[in-house]
């Protein structure tokens, strides 16, 4: 039992590192060179992960939880803490498209989806991989289970205090942040109390789920495409260098680009022939195509571009040895 306790919170620790490097640094933000403000995200990106993952097995619920708090977690980060949901600043996000009932429109349809995929759901899908006989199980007990709730809150503080000085002055509205916290405690209730708990076995369907290098590129096309819908790169002010009313053409492209790919995930993983190789092919897809775009879009210059690659090459080496492990 010890060594069962230990071996959960070494991956708790392991999640709590790996998320803010799968949801920022693979993505080029920030370059390498700058490295070091991940210990600024380890608390909120770190803890929160870890939080989520603790409520969902203890609930017994499954993916769609995980995806539902990933989405409150978004909000929680954008919505409180870097108020970049609503800042008329921050970023330059406000000019990306016209803003709706005081929302960056473009920027909440594309950083809602982010974290909920890339902050929460992958890297606890990756863990997972890594540490097979433990997915099902919570990593830590009641005391533990507090203090990532506490390091959470704090590390949502400690990002709300730097943002001051990336958007001094601005305070979104008292309503807002109450509209905010509804949002966040609505998703709460759905993800542990009403979303399905999945089966204990699957039911059998042959001949329905691609090979795993389909997978790989779809989730890849999927990934890449929605980031290019939404963010503006190459120099573009607004998504997919659209201008005026057009701006609503990617971003009704790049919903529904992400409800195709959530039909389809759920329709492969309905039943037992989805496996973990799977699943790693998924990941894999979405972190390369991610890298790839983190690399056009993100990259200030040669040098920044050329580190992300590399990075990119480091975890692509990775998903190769965890393949092995998995095959």
């Amino acid at each position: 039992m010890v060594t069962s306790r230990a071996r959960g919170r070494w991956a708790a620790l392991l999640l709590a590192g790996l998320t803010p490097v799968v949801a920022e640094l693979t993505l080029g933000n920030p370059p390498l060179r700058q490295a070091w403000l991940l210990l600024l995200w380890v608390p909120i990106y770190g803890a929160g992960t870890v939080l989520i993952r603790e409520l969902v097995r203890r609930t017994g619920r499954g993916w769609l939880a995980i995806l539902l708090l990933g989405a409150a977690y978004g909000i929680v980060e954008e919505g409180l803490a870097l108020q970049a949901l609503t800042s008329p600043t921050i970023y330059g996000v406000a000019d990306w498209a016209p803003r709706i009932l005081g929302l960056n429109s473009a920027y909440t349809e594309l950083n809602i989806p982010y974290h909920a995929v890339f902050s929460v759901a992958l890297p606890i899908l990756l863990v997972d991989l890594t540490i097979p006989d433990l997915r099902h199980r919570p990593y830590l007990g009641r005391t533990g289970l507090v203090v990532a709730g506490v390091v959470f809150v704090l590390g949502a503080l400690l990002l709300r205090w730097t943002t001051a000085f990336i958007d001094p002055g601005y305070q979104a509205p008292p309503a807002v942040l109450a509209a905010f916290v509804l949002a966040i405690a609505v998703l709460a209730v759905l993800a542990l109390r009403f979303t399905p708990r999945p089966p204990d076995v699957p039911p059998a369907a042959p001949r329905t789920v691609p090979a795993p290098p389909v997978v790989a590129c779809l989730a890849g096309v999927v990934a890449f495409g929605y980031l290019a819908l939404l963010f503006p790169f190459g120099g573009a002010r607004h998504p997919a260098f659209t201008q005026g009313g057009w701006v609503a053409v990617p971003m009704v492209a790049a919903a529904l680009l992400a409800v195709a790919a959530a039909v389809l995930l759920r329709r492969w993983t309905a039943h037992g022939e989805w496996r973990d190789r799977h699943s790693l092919a998924l990941a894999g897809g979405a972190l390369v195509a991610h890298t790839a775009f983190g690399v056009i879009a993100n990259g200030e210059n040669t040098t920044d571009r050329l580190s992300l690659t590399a990075l990119g090459l480091v975890m692509l080496a990775l998903l190769a040895l965890l393949a092995r492990r998995t095959r």
